[in-house]
């Protein structure tokens, strides 16, 4: 299935549908840190747009004539780690990628984003452009250390399909969901060479040393070293002089990306795209139960039927 994938960023999301044995022909971001790694390791295109000019988005996308678009909108107006306000204009860029679905009518969409994004008014105005426009809805959120990553990154899906009802989709991907969460050590095994680990916390009211028997906490765009005051949290997993903060390769490696995936521009830099990317697995698991689904005898048929159904 030719596939196009929005707000790329250094191609998480990529990567993932590829493994699946999607046929990802071009992509699209508007961040050059981003866009110079995604170039590093991928062989199709990636173009530097801003994907609020609408009618430039629609005419570079058509000329590919996907027959799926995947991406992730900016979420930092959604996010438990950014202000959590709709009205700061990021978010409406979550409006803008409904707009291009509708322009281009691929047969299939995916929409990506935090969990809690689900509960905003942007979110559910971008679902209801969706269905109006034809697109039948499956909505779920998914806990990535249930589908093959070492860490607990819960994020919502939307799935769309133009060609008929795909609402048991959400019944066929929580039927292939891990039992248990998988652990750093479950990933690693005994290879980082450490027991315990520090992230650095949003706040200090929340701990900071983290066992690799038990799932990374989401991985995000910030890796500091431990504060030489850093008071112990009730809640830590271990005693801080045991612990040391990730590298930038670990934290590539707990989501999941292969170890020779190259990451280019400052450390800084290098930090964020990682911390905003979609694990790779998590993608994979989503696409891999897509395609399944796809070879289903009933959606071959349904893929059949007229657009207007």
């Amino acid at each position: 299935m030719k596939t196009v994938d929005l707000f790329a960023g250094c191609g998480g999301m990529s990567l993932g549908f590829m493994q699946a044995g999607f046929d990802v022909v071009a992509a699209v971001d508007n961040w050059r840190p981003a866009i110079n790694t995604y170039q590093q390791n991928f062989i199709h295109p990636i173009y530097d747009l801003d994907l609020a000019q609408i009618s430039a988005a629609v005419s570079l996308i058509k000329s590919y004539a996907p027959e799926l678009v995947i991406g992730g909108p900016p979420c930092q107006d959604f996010s438990s780690a950014g202000k959590r306000d709709e009205s700061l204009g990021r978010a409406d860029l979550t409006l803008d990628f409904a707009k291009i679905i509708l322009a281009i009518q691929p047969a299939w969409v995916i929409m990506e984003n935090v969990e809690r994004a689900r509960l905003s008014k942007i979110h559910q105005q971008a679902c209801a452009m969706l269905h109006d426009g034809g697109y039948s809805l499956a909505q779920i959120v998914l806990d990535a250390s249930l589908c093959g990553v070492p860490q607990l990154r819960k994020r919502t899906f939307v799935i769309g399909h133009r060609h008929g009802s795909i609402a048991d989709f959400v019944n066929v991907l929580q039927q292939q969901l891990a039992k248990q969460p998988l652990t750093v050590r479950d990933y690693f095994g005994d290879s980082l060479g450490t027991n315990y680990y520090y992230r650095h916390p949003r706040t200090y009211a929340r701990r900071a040393i983290f066992s690799v028997d038990e799932p990374s906490p989401t991985i995000r765009g910030v890796n500091r070293p431990i504060p030489k005051t850093y008071q112990m949290h009730p809640n830590d997993a271990g005693d801080v002089a045991l612990a040391r903060p990730l590298t930038t390769k670990e934290r590539s490696l707990i989501q999941t990306f292969p170890f020779d995936f190259k990451f280019v521009g400052t450390k800084s830099e290098q930090e964020q795209m990682i911390g905003n990317a979609v694990p790779v697995n998590l993608a994979f698991f989503l696409a891999t139960n897509l395609r399944a689904y796809l070879n289903q005898p009933r959606i071959q048929q349904l893929s059949l039927l007229p657009s207007f159904f």
